[in-house]
């Protein structure tokens, strides 16, 4: 859940875990916030690597 805080978290939310669901806190945010987060999360590339693992323990 991403409510108008620091926007590495939504970063490394993608870099890191690969995540694949945003969530974010409308009432908190304007429509440009909202939509500007957006775009950056659907921009931001898995990083893999070191991180691949965690991900792999979850498809066992």
């Amino acid at each position: 859940m991403f409510y108008n805080g620091p926007t590495e978290i939504v970063k490394l939310s993608r870099e890191h875990n690969n995540a694949n669901i945003l969530s974010l806190g409308a009432r908190f945010m304007s429509k440009d916030e909202f939509y500007g987060v957006i775009e950056m999360w659907l921009e931001e590339p898995f990083e893999g690597g070191r991180h691949q693992r965690r991900i792999d323990k979850l498809d066992e």
